[in-house]
């Protein structure tokens, strides 16, 4: 995993994806299109090369 970047998992049957994006809005953003379309996630944050940071689910963007 990149330092400064922001994660979460997309649970998908047997299998969990990690997904991430370099900037917030980018991970916010993709993180509740999966959830809007019935996607199991979980929100990890931002990792700092030792720990995930900002791991509390971040509120949902305004359309």
């Amino acid at each position: 995993m990149a330092a400064d970047q922001y994660y979460f998992h997309l649970k998908s049957g047997q299998q969990n994806i990690l997904m991430y994006r370099k900037e917030r809005d980018a991970a916010v953003m993709a993180y509740y299109k999966y959830v809007k379309v019935g996607k199991n996630c979980d929100w990890l944050g931002k990792w700092t090369g030792r720990k995930f940071e900002e791991s509390e689910v971040p509120p949902m963007p305004e359309d």
